[in-house]
């Protein structure tokens, strides 16, 4: 397993795909920032036209129970698709760099090589997360939001980092999409078929029962009047991620036997 995570970590430091992934969420924490910057002076909202008019729809209040609210929406939807592009690349470069062969003949079990690339996407997932929450934390300062508390502060930072949990459990799957597929493009296009799948079922009334929707929903995506999942949402979200997991180790563990 130490040798796993060695090479894991080896191939993420010299990759430029994590510098792309905190200059997105760099961008959700700015316009995050801006939205507020808008709904805090109505004046100026009405003067930006259809910028204001975009940022009314949000739903999100100029204060900082609203703001850390947005921040979490922002991490748990944007993120779930960033975090689904980092699964697909660790997995399926073994394939698009054809190292993929020579990982399947080295001494170092499989399941540690697969159990070493998950750790890697959960560590990322948590790093990216703490980026979103710290700039948040940053930006809402320097505008100045009112209603500030240590207990509404540690509620929305929690909710960040937990909804950006539950997203990263989703993408599990799309690592057995991106083996299976042996590359990157079966895979993109499972991610963009279940982000569209989860805003239409959630748009419908069952996201709670769709564990791509879930995430977005814990965040208060739909609103202060609807009701976050219950267990079951949040109980389909972990079997979702632990069946990725445990499958896709099972798929690189009878590679062999695939064509």
């Amino acid at each position: 397993m130490r040798e796993a995570l060695w090479a894991e970590l080896l191939k993420v430091r010299r990759s430029r795909l994590p510098w792309i992934t905190a200059l997105a969420f760099t961008l959700a924490a700015l316009v995050c920032g801006m939205f507020m910057f808008i709904l805090a002076d109505p004046a100026r909202a009405r003067a930006l036209g259809l910028l204001g008019d975009k940022a009314q729809l949000s739903g999100a209040s100029a204060d900082w129970p609203g703001y850390l609210a947005l921040l979490a929406q922002a991490g748990a939807v944007g993120g779930g698709g960033v975090y689904g592009l980092i699964a697909i690349w660790l997995f399926g470069r073994e394939f698009s760099d054809h190292t993929a062969t020579n990982l399947l003949v080295l001494p170092t079990s499989r399941t540690a090589i697969v159990a070493a690339k998950f750790a890697v996407a959960a560590v990322w997932a948590l790093l990216l997360a703490l980026l979103l929450a710290g700039l948040g934390l940053l930006i809402g300062a320097l505008l100045g939001l009112p209603t500030w508390s240590a207990p509404a502060a540690a509620t929305g930072l929690g909710r960040i980092l937990a909804a950006a949990g539950l997203a990263a459990l989703t993408t599990t799957p799309l690592a057995l999409a991106a083996s299976i597929g042996r590359g990157y493009l079966a895979a993109v296009g499972a991610l963009f078929g279940l982000v569209f799948c989860a805003q239409v079922i959630a748009a419908l009334g069952y996201g709670a029962y769709f564990p791509w929707s879930v995430p977005g929903l814990f965040a208060g995506i739909a609103g202060p009047d609807q009701h976050p999942p219950g267990p079951l949402g949040l109980l389909l979200v972990t079997v979702t991620g632990a069946t990725g997991a445990v499958t896709t180790a099972i798929w690189w563990n009878r590679a062999d036997h695939t064509r």
